[in-house]
Order: structure tokens, then C-alpha cells, then sequence
């Protein structure tokens, strides 16, 4: 088997709109939620989210390119153009034909379904649908359009898998280099659903919070008065690459991808098995492929998503794995600051787990005022400040509805 190393990043998130300004918005424990513009959400339960901020598509792509795309498509071309700069990876060195792309969405683009459907309904349902209506909602254009820009004619597609999307594709990734069918591979994911009809949803399964007197520290992953998740948007792209290659081009590398975990908890459409039994299996799965004993790892990026259910199981997997009292792991919830971005939620976590290992820092998990009784006070969760210390491995959990469980362990090369 290759090993396969990170060689690129790219980020766009509603607490920065570049790997920089992410990572300083992790440090400093920046909350990105706020009432929704993208709308008006008088007659919604939930009134906030964490939208991406300043963005304007034409700094990126003329007009007539850019009303051809949804935004989620626009948020995948933005983070790729950044992480494949990062990694220089167009150069005569590297074969277009042995480079993929592997990109995720959980739901694609709900924008221009919206829009489209509230004109046919509108216009006497007189079909008279935009010619790219079908081309800017498909789950799968992002990764396409990835490819044209730079003729990456390596494996190319888009795993779905809800909020565990960008992790799978992470781990499709690793398994294609590793196996020798690329060189190269641009995955990550983008997701753009701050829309009536993704919040009005999400309301009527009562999954997101209502704190809508604060909306800054509504996301309280781990605190005893959670009441759900906030919508959260944005992209991540993680050029992986096979590490002869990258050695051999004198490319800059951030860590190695050394262990994956994929399973299913079998049990519920949305919630997570009260034990955590899939998630166990998973973060046993990654450990045991990147031969890594549980007190190796220096941090954990959880799923934790702020939901009464979700976070308890989580924590009680993480125990089953790593022990009553892992001294050396310490964990966080960076979906305190970001918000939840669905599909692209396991892109943006590993970049903030890849950037931990270049920092040698633990980002926060914030809000954490109340912590739930029910949670091991063994579990160091990180609260309201960064920590610095030695990291050299980190895992990241993200689970999805349906049952999937996704994660990815990296380590310092």
C-alpha cells in the first residue's frame, strides 16, 4: 500500500474565508452564527445561522460563469482553487490524467431547486425552468466542474452520505492513492443551505436550536442546555497525495493519512445509537488500519453537534475507545464556532485537525458554560479557550443521518 500525505488545503467558513482566517477564528473562539440575511426568517423557529460572510461570487468568476452555478458549486470552486495553489499541484511535474477529485454535498443545490420550484409554482406551473436548473442542483456538478477547470481527468465523483459526506470522500480518496489508481486527489465538500426550505425542515424534525435571544452561543456542544444544531455553510478542499509523488516534486506536507473507519449504526433515520456502537466500531476501525493505540492520540475532533442525543452517545463511544481517564487526548466540538455545514462538516473538521498538528494547538469548543452531568468529567472537552500542547495524531469523527459513521485519523509525517 502507498501512504498518502496532505499537500494542499482549502477553506471558506462563516468564521473565515481562508485557511488563515479560519485557523484564527478557531484560536480565538469565534462564534460564526448570527440572524439570517439570506432571507427573512420572521416566521421561522429558528431565526440565525452560520452563514459564510462577504462573499461575492464575482471576485471569483465573471457573471455569465457564475449564474450557471449554485453556490455550493461556487463555494467548491473557491476552496479547490485555494488548496490546489497550496499544493502547486498544476505543474509539469504532476500528470493531470493520474489526478481525481472526490467531492461531497450532503444535499447539493437546494437553492436553485427552491428557486426553481417557487417560479413554476408562481407562474401557473408553466414549465418554463432555467436551462441549468437540473446541472446546479445535482450533488455531483461540484466535482465536475473541479475537473474542467483544471483537466483532472482522474477518478471523479461525489460520495452522499449526509453529514458523514466529506469524511467518505476523504476516505475514497485515501483508498484510491493508496492503491496506486492516483496520484493525487482534490476531496473535500461545500454545502449552501441557508433557505426557507432547509431551516422550515430542519424545524419540523425539532433538530435545530431556538436560541434565537443569542444566537452566538446557541451552538453548545456537551452543555447541559442544548436544545439542537445550528445550519451552518461553506467548503473545505484537502489535496491528498501519494508521498513519493510528493516528495519527488518537493511539495510541502502538512501531515499523513494514516487510518479510516466507516461503518453504520444500524438502528435510527436520524438519531445515533444511544450506545454509540457504530461510532465505536468506526474510531476502533481507524485506529486499528493507522496502527495507533488510543493513548497515541493527542486530539479528537468530535461530531458533537449540539443535539441532546447526539453528543451523549458520542461521548460514551469516545470512553469505550479511549478509556475513563485518556489523559493525553483532549477533545473539541469546533461546531461551537462554525456550525453544522452538513455535507462539508468532515472536510472542514480535518482541516481543523490537519491545522492542529502545524500549530501544535487544541482549538476550543465554546459555549461550554453548563456541562452535562451525564458526561464523564474524565472527557477534557476543551472549554471556551485553545490549548497549546504537542500534537502529533488527531482523528475526526463526523456521523450522518441514516446510521453512517465516517472518520480519519492523521499523523504527523
Amino acid at each position: 500500500m502507498k501512504r498518502v500525505v496532505v499537500t494542499g488545503l482549502g477553506a471558506l467558513t462563516p468564521i473565515g474565508n481562508t485557511v488563515e482566517e479560519y485557523w484564527n477564528g478557531l484560536v480565538q473562539g469565534r462564534s460564526g452564527a448570527a440572524l439570517i440575511t439570506k432571507f427573512d426568517p420572521a416566521h421561522f423557529k429558528t431565526k440565525f445561522a452560520c452563514e459564510v460572510k462577504g462573499f461575492d461570487p464575482l471576485q471569483f468568476f465573471d457573471k455569465k460563469e457564475a449564474r450557471k452555478m449554485d453556490e455550493y458549486s461556487q463555494y467548491a470552486l473557491v476552496v479547490a482553487d485555494e488548496a490546489v495553489k497550496d499544493a502547486a499541484l498544476v505543474d509539469d511535474k504532476v500528470d493531470p490524467n493520474r489526478v481525481g477529485v472526490i467531492w461531497a454535498s450532503g444535499i447539493g443545490g437546494m437553492y436553485s431547486f427552491q428557486e426553481e420550484v417557487i417560479a413554476y409554482g408562481a407562474n401557473n406551473r408553466n414549465p418554463r425552468f432555467n436551462p441549468f436548473f437540473i446541472t446546479k442542483m445535482i450533488a455531483n456538478m461540484a466535482s465536475g466542474l473541479i475537473s474542467i477547470r483544471y483537466g483532472f481527468r482522474g477518478v471523479n465523483f461525489a460520495p452522499v452520505s449526509a453529514c458523514a459526506s466529506a469524511t467518505h470522500a476523504l476516505i475514497d480518496a485515501f483508498n484510491y492513492i493508496r492503491l496506486g489508481k492516483a496520484d493525487a486527489i482534490i476531496a473535500g465538500g461545500s454545502e449552501a443551505v441557508v433557505t426557507e426550505v432547509a431551516v422550515g425542515g430542519f424545524n419540523a424534525m425539532k433538530a435545530l436550536s431556538e436560541r434565537n435571544d443569542d444566537p452566538a452561543t446557541a451552538s453548545r456542544p456537551f452543555d447541559a442546555d442544548r436544545d439542537g444544531f445550528v445550519l451552518g455553510e461553506g467548503a473545505a478542499a484537502i489535496v491528498l497525495e501519494e508521498y513519493e509523488h510528493a516528495k519527488a516534486r518537493g511539495a510541502k506536507i502538512y501531515a499523513e493519512l494514516v487510518g479510516t473507519g466507516a461503518t453504520a449504526d444500524a438502528y435510527h433515520m436520524t438519531a445515533t445509537h444511544p450506545e454509540g456502537l457504530g461510532a465505536t466500531l468506526a474510531m476502533t476501525e481507524a485506529l486499528r488500519e493507522a496502527n495507533l493505540k488510543p493513548e497515541e492520540v493527542d486530539y479528537l475532533n468530535v461530531h458533537a453537534t449540539s443535539t441532546p442525543i447526539g453528543d451523549l452517545s458520542e461521548a460514551q463511544a469516545i470512553q469505550k475507545v479511549f478509556g475513563e481517564s485518556p489523559e493525553r487526548l483532549h477533545l473539541s466540538a469546533t461546531k461551537s464556532m462554525t456550525g453544522h455545514l452538513l455535507g462539508a462538516a468532515g472536510a472542514i473538521e480535518a482541516v481543523a485537525g490537519i491545522l492542529a498538528i502545524q500549530h501544535n494547538t487544541v482549538p476550543p469548543t465554546i459555549n461550554l458554560q453548563n456541562r452535562d452531568e451525564r458526561i464523564s468529567p474524565n472527557l477534557n472537552l476543551t472549554p471556551n479557550a485553545a490549548v497549546q500542547k504537542p500534537v502529533d495524531v488527531v482523528m475526526s469523527n463526523t456521523f450522518g443521518f441514516g446510521g453512517h459513521n465516517a472518520i480519519v485519523a492523521f499523523q504527523r509525517v
